[in-house]
């Protein structure tokens, strides 16, 4: 599957033809550097492995350096593997820009880690009502749980139980996006409604 490895910038808004306005996220996708060829001689499959983002030398640890030595480029930040990259004519070392994949009107999926919330409620977890009004003895449960069922029988509470726990930093994909605009002399792709994690993180565009 082809893909580029890109920076979320933030989000805007452009109006279509019909003059309707549409959100959209800007993404600073690439230019890419292909650091590893994988073909099915040597590994059993076909694949590319971009790098993106400058990294510190002394931030790299030395077999990621010389791994990056033989691509004759920096370290780099984030490198992610593409399997089936239809353009398998890129060599170690060869660039991958944004319009090269990408076009007006494509449907592509978007990875990333979304933002991170610490510690929360059920409220804000996982969108409970609280327990209710606050007459009747009720004090200070607005925002609490309620029961959660362990009484003697089953005398334990069930694994995947929706309680208050650590929010965010996880791993989504959101699918089928359309791409609306690519911007290739400053490497930015406009894509159709919102892509998971903050301004400035690392995003996964891969092309349908």
């Amino acid at each position: 599957m082809n893909g580029i490895i890109g920076k979320k910038i933030g989000m805007t808004s452009i109006f279509d033809e019909a003059g309707k306005n549409i959100a959209c996220t800007v993404v600073e996708a690439g230019p890419c550097v292909v650091t590893q060829v994988k073909s099915e001689d040597s590994d059993g499959y076909t694949a590319l492995q971009l790098g993106f983002g400058e990294a510190k030398v002394k931030n790299t640890t030395k077999p990621m350096q010389g791994h990056f030595e033989k691509a004759k480029t920096a370290p780099k930040r984030k490198v992610v593997e593409f399997r089936d990259f239809d353009a398998l004519s890129k060599d170690l070392g060869d660039l991958v820009r944004v319009e090269e994949i990408f076009e007006e009107g494509d449907t592509v999926n978007a990875s990333g880690v979304t933002k991170g919330k610490g510690f929360q409620g059920v409220v804000r977890r996982h969108g409970f009502s609280g327990v209710g009004g606050s007459t009747h003895g009720q004090h200070n449960r607005l925002r609490a749980p309620g029961s959660i069922g362990a009484s003697s029988f089953p005398s334990r509470v069930f694994k995947g139980m929706r309680m208050a726990g650590h929010m965010g930093t996880d791993n989504v994909k959101v699918k089928n996006l359309t791409v609306v605009k690519v911007f290739p002399e400053r490497n930015l792709i406009l894509i159709k409604g919102a892509i998971p994690g903050h301004n400035g993180s690392f995003v996964i565009i891969e092309k349908k």
